[in-house]
């Protein structure tokens, strides 16, 4: 096997697959990428046997043939060289080593034979859609923060993607919550996906995924089946197992009855919650909500290290409400707001808030209070 490829895009390449390869691998051939040189292009195969990635790329072929090496070193190498620089790789079967040449650079490194690649076995996918980056990027990135951590609690471990009825007919959602805070995104559904089965796409997965939906203008075909889902370009194709768990019935989650009403400038509420929170204790990081005639107070008292209060303008007519919550849940649901205003929707200081961007109802979400 020889080849030679820009140093630019053999690094977009092995970045892509070498980001999916677990560091600490029992399984030796796990740790490496699969080449494969054929025609006027070459392949890059990485898997951790739960996500397979799959990256072609153009290359002036000598000679077609296959090898693995490891993913992480020949990603360092290539990273370290210049810019704009021709890379040739070519392996002679009978040395077991890879030739990577650069300039005046040179490395030898070891492979492993491709016949000890695992290739994720191919799957019937029972429904195929297309989608714009942008609203798949949108789905996953504004539901992806609310993911549980909680091993025990593995149907949580992901973003949940299916189809569901939504403000103005049936939509493609995602879903997302640790039981502490709560996302759901709607987008409108793409043709082909009505018959989709509902996924749970795995954390690992939707962190892999953001590196393909960098272009607004590139379109991704999705296909799914019961076990696995497929994310493909014409140039990168990521193919993940996907949780097998029931994921609850979230719906009953979502308070429909919250009718006190608070608006507030997003930026300015998630900054004023950023410095009051400074004082907070690390364990509970409570902060309180003290709602008047249009008057916010945001105030934590921590009676180790201090207290603090700050006061808003915001738009609230009800009656005074004072209720609290974990800092960081509110941190980053402000953050999700793309409008100006985000609104707040409450019902009691012990029951669960709404909140949404102006009258959107595309994303909503929600986040449980505290005692403070």
């Amino acid at each position: 096997m020889k080849f030679s490829m820009e140093r630019g895009t053999l690094l977009k390449a092995v970045s892509q697959a070498q980001s999916v390869v677990e560091r600490r691998n029992t399984i030796p051939i796990l740790a490496n990428v699969l080449i494969e040189a054929e025609g006027a292009s070459v392949q890059f195969r990485a898997t951790d046997l739960d996500i397979e990635v799959l990256d072609k790329a153009a290359a002036m072929v000598e000679r077609a043939g296959a090898t693995t090496v490891s993913a992480v070193t020949l990603h360092e190498i290539v990273r370290k060289l210049p810019d704009g620089a021709l890379v040739t790789l070519s392996e002679e079967p009978s040395s077991g080593r890879l030739t990577v040449e650069a300039g005046r650079s040179n490395f030898s490194l070891a492979t492993l034979p491709r016949e000890d690649f695992p290739v994720m076995a191919s799957s019937e996918y029972s429904a195929t859609f297309t989608a714009p980056a942008k609203v798949l990027r949108r789905l996953f990135d504004k539901s992806k923060f609310a993911i549980s951590t909680e091993e025990t609690r593995y149907y949580l471990n992901g973003v949940y993607l299916h189809t569901a009825e939504g403000d103005g007919g049936r939509k493609l959602r995602c879903v997302a919550t640790d039981g502490h805070r709560l996302a759901r995104i709607d987008a409108d559904l793409p043709i082909g996906a009505e018959d989709m089965p509902g996924v749970i796409v795995p954390r690992k997965t939707v962190g892999e995924l953001r590196k393909l939906l960098e272009d607004d203008d590139m379109k991704i075909e999705v296909s799914v089946s019961e076990t696995k889902i497929r994310f493909a370009t014409p140039d990168i194709s990521l193919i993940s197992k996907v949780i097998d768990g029931t994921f609850p019935d979230y719906t009953r989650v979502i308070p429909q009855g919250n009718t006190r009403r608070l608006e507030v400038d997003a930026a300015e509420f998630a900054k004023a919650v950023d410095r009051v929170a400074t004082v907070s204790s690390e364990r509970s990081r409570a902060v309180k909500l003290s709602l008047d005639e249009d008057r916010l107070i945001l105030s934590v008292n921590a009676p180790d290290s201090g207290a603090a209060e700050e006061e808003l303008a915001v738009a609230y007519s009800d009656e005074k409400l004072e209720i609290g919550f974990n800092a960081k849940y509110l941190l980053e649901i402000a953050s999700q707001v793309d409008r100006e205003n985000a609104v707040f929707m409450f019902n009691s200081s012990g029951d669960p808030t709404l909140m949404r961007e102006g009258n959107d109802m595309s994303a909503v979400y929600v986040v449980m209070p505290m005692r403070v």
